[in-house]
């Protein structure tokens, strides 16, 4: 959930650095830091190499529990110039967001305390390490003093106490001994233009760069997107590399020690611009992505001329895999969590009823910690954004190794651990998404997922030529109609004047569209931190009901579907005991407004599309409600995007 960028060159690299860090501040923005190592020359503006003050010969660190722009602003102050240097954006996991606990942490070794002597080793870590206590008892009793709380402060001691000469080995020696999660990049005062990384559950790419004149600079990054703008020539580490970066070339080894040539681990080229992470006009990413929403359900769409197999077939590259998988199949699971577990609890109903498939939606961090009883004749979906959820990585390998092989990733990153584990994907098309609370991924992944149930529809012969047409409209007006709801705005934004005095909000929905009430109450509670509950709507009268007053606004996903009627009488349920409706109706419900009811008409009923479109006003709700609360929409407290520990 951290983010890491690394780099080795011949020039200044730590605005590069920066850079990259604020454009993974989504990832995690407790605290951040940089270490650089100023025993390497600098070339100046025309090429020439600077001599090296002794002065200024080691490494050198800047921390700050603030965000990327005051870190850039310290930096600065301080003069900080150099050709090799590792930064870090922190999301807390072991210690409170401290400066003494923010990344990158040293060590000076055995019985040395900071300020003493330069350090010797600076390291940044993205991770959990599971047997840090065991290992902290160890070096202290070796004399090391620990300044932090952190599990990371235990590698950075490991290493020094390991090191013999060769970072590579020193790094590779203490990553064996390591249990958890990890990705790490370190430097040592010995070696000025040297970097090492290493990976193991927490991603990490190497960033090629290309060089005019002199040695190319190199890179390490948890994600490719740190280094839009910089390379996008980027290796994908694989689970237990390293990677060794020096000025002008790169080495990546195996956990064993063997060097891996390029065919085992490709240079691709990785397309993301700097215009995917721009702003632009809007005021938030969030506010961005919510608009942005339209284009990317029509570039997920994009080529979607039949219902055929070959979708999920990676675009017809695995030889027709997906014509086996889908004939063999007889039930499909699907393993996910937060939204995207959402996204699967609407497929669910889309799958039982259009392709006749028991569904079972498992949240992925659960999952693998029952006992569950596998079916080899099971499809197991995985829905991720990133792709490196851990929770979900973890529970698809946990359903694999129960001998489920039949696998499919949904998810916005083609690259990812997650596409390269699974037999099958469909990749959606969202873009870059910055804001923590997802939007245009879920809307995405609704998309995929209703393509995944016509497929199977189809290959049950229950999806009939007129009806694969009649969907195939319906998927390609899906950009309209999103567009129109969009126009909803204006009356989304007097509701979210109600609810920003709110401390508590109830979210109501019944068949396919009770899951989309789960995901606004999640919108609500991630980014304005009112308390948000979401309910199938006939369930109110087993509890929620004694909640209800004229202080809890109650929110109604009200499409015109064979549950209205039931729905209604919820509704009434709700205002007899003097409680507050806010209702998303389709125009044709007779649902009107009047005392203590307040209606938005849909601007069409959407069939088995409808939840897609529900979901939209409703990040509006939750977007425009945080944004008069005042509070940071696109770094809500306590949260990061992209999940990578448990």
């Amino acid at each position: 959930m951290c983010g890491i960028v690394g780099a080795v060159g011949t020039t200044d690299v730590v605005g590069v650095l920066v850079q990259g860090l604020q454009r993974l501040e989504y990832r995690g923005y407790d605290s951040c830091g940089l270490a650089v190592h100023q025993g390497a020359p600098l070339a100046d503006a025309a090429g020439r190499m600077a001599p090296v003050e002794a002065a200024a010969r080691g490494l050198a660190r800047a921390r700050s529990t603030a965000r990327v722009a005051e870190l850039r602003a310290q930096v600065q102050a301080e003069g900080l110039r150099a050709a090799t240097g590792i930064a870090h954006t922190r999301w807390a996991t072991h210690g409170a967001p401290t400066t003494a606990n923010a990344h990158p942490h040293v060590s000076h070794g055995p019985g040395v305390r900071a300020g003493e002597r330069p350090a010797r080793v600076a390291l940044v870590h993205n991770g959990i390490i599971e047997n840090h206590e065991a290992l902290r008892a160890e070096l202290q009793a070796r004399g090391y003093v620990f300044e932090s709380q952190t599990d990371t402060e235990v590698i950075a001691h490991l290493i020094d106490s390991l090191y013999d000469g060769d970072l590579l080995e020193a790094v590779r020696a203490a990553t064996a001994r390591l249990h958890g999660a990890y990705a790490i990049a370190v430097l040592h005062h010995d070696e000025p233009q040297r970097l090492v990384g290493a990976r193991a559950g927490s991603p990490l790419v190497l960033g090629l760069g290309t060089a005019a004149d002199g040695p190319a600079a190199h890179y390490v990054a948890s994600d490719a997107l740190a280094l839009a703008g910089v390379t996008d020539r980027i290796v994908f580490l694989a689970e237990g590399d390293l990677v060794d970066v020096a000025l002008g070339r790169y080495r990546i080894v195996g956990a064993d020690g063997r060097a891996l040539d390029s065919a085992a681990r490709p240079v691709r080229t990785v397309q993301v611009g700097s215009q995917d992470v721009a702003l632009g006009p809007y005021r938030h990413y969030m506010q961005k992505e919510i608009f942005e929403q339209p284009r990317a359900l029509a570039d997920t769409l994009e080529g979607v001329a039949g219902i055929v197999p070959e979708l999920f077939d990676d675009h017809g590259i695995r030889s027709r895999a997906a014509w086996r998988v889908f004939a063999e199949i007889d039930r499909v699971l699907i393993l996910a969590c937060g939204t995207s577990h959402y996204a699967g609890c609407v497929a669910r109903y889309w799958l039982e009823a259009i392709a006749g498939v028991p569904t079972v939606v498992e949240i992925a961090s659960e999952y693998r910690y029952r006992t569950s009883v596998a079916d080899p004749r099971t499809l197991v979906v995985v829905v991720s954004q990133s792709g490196e959820t851990a929770d979900t990585l973890a529970a698809l390998r946990h359903a694999q190794a129960l001998g489920m092989r039949q696998t499919l990733a949904i998810c916005n990153v083609a690259t990812s651990a997650m596409v390269r584990e699974c037999e099958l994907a469909y990749v959606t098309r969202a873009g870059a998404e910055i804001g923590v609370a997802s939007t245009k991924a879920f809307t995405t992944q609704l998309a995929a997922l209703f393509l995944l149930t016509l497929v199977l529809a189809q290959a049950k012969g229950r999806l009939t030529a007129e009806d694969e047409a009649r969907h195939l409209r319906a998927l390609r007006h899906l950009p309209a109609a999103l567009q129109a709801v969009l126009a909803l705005e204006p009356q989304v934004i007097r509701w979210a004047e109600d609810f920003a005095g709110k401390e508590h909000a109830l979210f109501l929905g019944r068949g396919p569209h009770y899951p989309i009430a789960l995901e606004g109450a999640l919108k609500l509670k991630e980014i304005s931190y009112i308390h948000a509950e979401g309910y199938p709507a006939g369930e109110l009268k087993h509890g929620p009901l004694a909640l209800v007053t004229g202080a809890m606004p109650v929110v109604t996903v009200a499409p015109n579907d064979a549950l209205l009627e039931k729905l209604k009488s919820n509704m009434q349920e709700v205002r007899a005991r003097g409680g507050v409706l806010y209702v998303l109706a389709d125009a044709d419900t007779r649902i009107a407004s009047g005392e203590g009811l307040h209606v938005i008409r849909m601007p069409e009923h959407y069939g088995d599309l409808s939840p897609i479109l529900h979901a939209v006003p409703l990040q509006l709700l939750a977007y425009h409600t945080a944004c008069l609360r005042g509070t940071d929409v696109d770094k809500p407290r306590n949260l990061a995007k992209s999940v990578t520990v448990e």
